[in-house]
């Protein structure tokens, strides 16, 4: 007599596996552990999925070419310098058009914070490291681009930009607070 099948037993670990398996045909993506939001304990991680499509610093990150303090530094100038930045306004339409000059709003104290931050990371990057540390992290260019807008087009160049910006971010680094000055000297 043959013998009855069971049925596979469950497993917690798949039974809430919610991550995608069907992504996008252009997605670029890696995991990260996050802090669960959900979670009754602290300290609870969970495995999240983050796309490195148009951040060339989280793709640096997630192929191990630069370490946690660099990330963290290149993110905290990101950080600032979107704090900082006083863009276009949009116009109101439900408000009554008198002249089309709006005040400004007055500068916040964070704001001040952020352009002090940044106006010492200049200082301590120089010209050219400040150039290229807001083409990578601000205006999100590859070194390809960097050294297209430079009009230099060979692979020494575009090595040599990697390099600089490695270097700054291990000033940003420094500078936010992420490293010690042994630390970056033995990177």
């Amino acid at each position: 007599m043959a013998r009855a099948r069971r049925n596979k037993s469950y497993r917690l670990t798949e039974l809430h596996d919610r991550r995608s398996r069907d992504l996008p045909f252009n997605a670029e993506v890696t995991e990260v552990d996050i802090d669960n939001p959900l979670a009754l304990d602290s300290g609870e991680k969970i495995t999240a999925m983050r796309s490195i499509r148009s951040d060339p610093l989280g793709r640096l990150h997630s192929h191990r070419q630069i370490d946690e303090a660099q990330y963290r530094g290149g993110r905290a100038y990101q950080n600032d310098w979107e704090r900082a930045e006083r863009g276009p306004q949009a116009v109101d339409p439900t408000r009554e058009y008198v002249d089309g000059t709006g005040f400004r709003e007055p500068v916040t104290e964070s704001q001040r914070q952020a352009v002090l931050r940044l106006n010492r990371v200049e200082r301590e990057l120089g010209t050219d490291g400040a150039a290229l540390v807001h083409d990578v992290l601000v205006l999100g260019l590859t070194m390809d681009q960097i050294g297209q807008r430079r009009a230099v087009r060979t692979q020494r160049w575009n090595d040599y930009f990697a390099r600089r910006f490695r270097e700054c971010l291990d000033r940003l680094a420094l500078v936010y607070g992420f490293a010690t000055d042994a630390s970056a000297r033995r990177g």
